[in-house]
């Protein structure tokens, strides 16, 4: 651990959040270095844990955490974690007379949790359950024998897709008891007392809730030395919507002068969707669009659907990725990895701390960016980055996580660039004298040049961040094998594909872009003709019942209307009256 970190406290806020949520963590966790003598990583893992001590007197690193959910989301796992179990307390049992217990048996736990279990117990893995080649390692991966490097060794290749109801069932991580806080006035599951609308989120901030999630932050937050600022994984179509607007808003009025980067998340689908559901989804895109972005530094929507209309077109495909976009398990596995790189900048030794980042991207207050990821970015095994981008000249590798295409025509106020995992690959191109290089970007000398080079080729007048790092993303067990056949352990292309049974993709290349531009305003300008096409006293009278008043409802559409207007050429972000031109 370093003796400076500038620390960043996590909110994950509903459902599908703590899916992505989840699997980011295991991610992290995955790469964390126990070995002394490892070489330190440029990725500071100091930045999202806290080093603790159990009663017992043990080491501990949790996340700095905060995860909100409904009641009956957490299945096997306790709200209060494993961690500082202290046993039961029956000092408080007086009753002298005759008992009556009711015992409900607990969720039984699927393969994956039942082996932590045993990892925790100080059990060993049968050897059978092991690669017999050792696994490929990154640099600051851990050498001595512990949880994450067994997990890291198993073969069995855990397939949890029927398995996966909850996002404990694949958590691979223990959590501080203060972490995770479970809303009982809404159910995770069934008809009734769902928390469906932007209104009701709103409302659930104030009293035990407002009191609870205080309580949590100020224990993460007094024991920073070096506060950077929040990140928030924030659900974006269902009641979350309006919870999370409230959290910004009492982020930015109790740390102003923090950075509060928040990510909007959206599955693909919904278990037991409805039109009028769908409609809902859509309104609350809307005005958690507007409200988390006036309350955050920079606001990001991440999706995989084709769009957040009611008839969105297909799902995103990657060419080297096989993934069931219906499947929570999986979609949330992509955004994650997504994220492991998207959130990199923030998180790397002597960087620029977040409220930096988020001011290069939010050019003229425009704080709603777009984002654009690579995974795997492809790149053939042995090759260079001269020879992965040459073979990328006609079109960029990455896809939407936004449902913002790109429009192609090079219009750009403002991106950041990430690449991370080109470990044990050269950046450069090596000529013999007198060789003719195949592109320009083999004539260049420096991976940054490269890149640059190659980013301008489609984006030639917009500023540009660059951010190379060569440590891969870490993929041990539970996450997904939606990995293509032609990839190898570490995460590069072949020309053939590997044989059934051959060990599974463990290290991951990704490439991302973050981008504010004419296109975000294309994006919001379509969400608001979807939002506002629907004359909600008729078709949803149900969705204001508990807030917002009509005139405010009104007042964000138009608001909806003016932001997206902000990102055409030359126009200033503002709340005029100016622009009621349209």
């Amino acid at each position: 651990m370093s003796n400076f970190c500038r620390e960043v406290v996590t909110l994950q806020l509903g459902h599908y959040s703590n899916f992505v949520g989840t699997h980011w963590w295991n991610l992290q966790d995955a790469s964390l270095s126990y070995d002394a003598e490892t070489p330190p990583s440029e990725i500071q893992s100091d930045v999202l844990f806290r080093e603790g001590q159990t009663p017992g007197g043990h080491v501990t690193h949790t996340p700095r955490l905060v995860a909100m959910d409904l009641k009956g989301s957490l299945r096997t796992l306790r709200q209060e974690g494993n961690l500082y179990d202290a046993g039961t307390d029956t000092s408080a049992a007086t009753w002298e007379g005759s008992l009556m217990m009711h015992k409900e048996c607990p969720p039984q736990k699927n393969s994956f949790l039942e082996d932590l279990d045993r990892l925790d117990k100080g059990e060993i893995l049968a050897q059978d359950d092991f690669y017999s080649s050792p696994r490929p390692q990154c640099s600051g991966a851990a050498s001595v024998d512990t949880v994450n490097s067994q997990l890291a060794r198993v073969q069995k290749g855990y397939r949890l897709e029927g398995s996966v109801k909850v996002w404990s069932d694949f958590l691979r991580i223990h959590l501080h008891p203060r972490s995770v806080s479970v809303i009982h006035q809404y159910n995770h599951d069934g008809e009734a007392h769902r928390l469906e609308t932007f209104g009701q989120g709103e409302a659930l901030l104030q009293g035990p809730v407002l009191e609870e999630l205080e309580d949590k932050l100020h224990f993460f937050v007094e024991e920073c030395d070096y506060l950077q600022g929040f990140q928030v994984f924030c659900d974006l179509a269902d009641g979350f919507a309006g919870l999370g607007s409230k959290v910004t808003e009492m982020l930015q009025d109790s740390y102003g002068g923090r950075g509060i980067l928040t990510w909007g998340l959206v599955p693909v689908s919904h278990p037991d969707t409805t039109p009028m559901k769908e409609l809902y989804h859509v309104l609350n895109c809307a005005l958690g669009t507007v409200s988390m972005a006036a309350n955050s530094s920079l606001f990001c929507p991440l999706t995989l659907r084709g769009g957040l209309g009611r008839r969105p077109s297909c799902p995103i495909a990657f060419p080297h990725l096989n993934y069931n976009p219906s499947l929570w398990y999986h979609s949330s596995s992509v955004l994650a990895l997504a994220l492991d790189a998207l959130t990199l900048p923030y998180r790397l030794k002597d960087s620029a701390p977040m409220w930096q980042m988020a001011d290069t991207l939010a050019a003229s207050g425009r704080k709603v960016v777009a984002a654009y990821g690579a995974m795997p970015f492809p790149m053939m095994h042995g090759a260079s980055l001269p020879d992965a981008l040459g073979d990328c000249a006609d079109a960029l590798p990455w896809k939407p996580l936004s449902a913002c295409p790109e429009p192609g025509d090079g219009r750009c106020y403002s991106q950041l660039v990430t690449l991370k995992g080109f470990e044990g690959q050269k950046l450069i191109s090596s000529l013999a004298p007198g060789t003719q290089p195949a592109t320009p970007l083999h004539n260049l000398h420096s991976g940054e040049d490269v890149l640059e080079s190659y980013i301008r080729s489609f984006y030639p007048r917009s500023p540009l961040a660059l951010q190379l790092v060569p440590t891969p993303s870490a993929l041990t067990p539970p996450f997904p094998q939606i990995f293509s056949h032609f990839l190898t352990p570490q995460g590069f292309l072949q020309s053939q594909p590997l044989p059934p049974g051959s060990q599974a993709v463990s290290l991951a290349p990704v490439m991302t872009s973050l981008q504010s531009g004419p296109a975000v305003g294309l994006w919001m300008s379509e969400l608001h003709r979807g939002s506002s096409a629907v004359d909600i006293r008729r078709s949803a009278p149900s969705f204001l019942s508990q807030g917002p008043e009509m005139a405010d409802y009104k007042d964000t559409l138009e608001e909806l209307r003016q932001l997206g207007h902000c990102y055409r050429d030359d126009t200033m972000c503002c709340s005029s009256s100016e622009d009621n031109d349209d």
